[in-house]
């Protein structure tokens, strides 16, 4: 009997297998179109999705030179927020203060990717529309059928689902393979990382 631990890089494999390069190709493109015209970059996510946005700002502030901001990164507005206003807005009303424009864009990292029927992240789906009144182009790095995200983001890329009993982790890893891959894309990455740009001796 397999292990579950060859079961599960198994799964990696086959997800590795479905993506598609030329989506991906698409969201290298659009990103580079969005830093030739100034604009800025706006990180959603929830739960570990949330850490991702976070992890992500960096490497697209530091590796790729673009101006980015994560939500969930201000955790005294995020809270004064959902406890004023609830938590169903407190995204589009961070991108409200936060001047929107249609320069910009909008990225998510989610599983469900928003669904209100179902009531999953409602709070990316009011994003969502407001991104989609302002203009701003919508990203996305999300699993199952993508949700809201999918039906209207620019470039998304849905994480195939080769378990339905390991959706989360799967998209939740692979928004990591995928902003790697964007940062480290030579029509982005514009600084080395540190450990690339080391030479090692002996």
């Amino acid at each position: 009997m397999a292990t579950y631990s060859a079961q599960y890089l198994s799964e990696t494999r086959q997800i590795v297998e479905q993506l598609e390069p030329a989506k991906l190709e698409k969201m290298a493109e659009l990103l580079f179109e969005i830093r030739e015209r100034g604009g800025r970059l706006f990180f959603l996510g929830v739960g570990g999705s949330a850490a991702n946005a976070s992890h992500a700002v960096n490497d697209f502030r530091k590796i790729a030179g673009f101006e980015c901001y994560a939500p969930t990164d201000n955790v005294s507005e995020l809270t004064a927020r959902t406890n004023d206003e609830g938590w169903a807005s407190v995204f589009v009303e961070w991108l409200r203060g936060s001047h929107l424009r249609k320069d910009d864009a909008v990225f998510v990292f989610s599983v469900g990717g928003g669904n209100l029927e179902k009531n999953v992240s409602p709070n990316l789906v009011s994003a969502l529309h407001y991104a989609k009144e302002v203009g701003s182009a919508i990203l996305g790095v999300v699993g199952r059928d993508g949700g809201y995200t999918a039906t209207v983001a620019d470039a998304c890329c849905v994480i195939p689902t080769v378990n339905p009993g390991t959706v989360t982790p799967h998209s939740e890893a692979f928004q990591g393979v995928v902003w790697h891959l964007l940062v480290s894309h030579p029509k982005l990455k514009i600084e080395q990382t540190k450990w690339e740009s080391t030479v090692q001796k002996g």
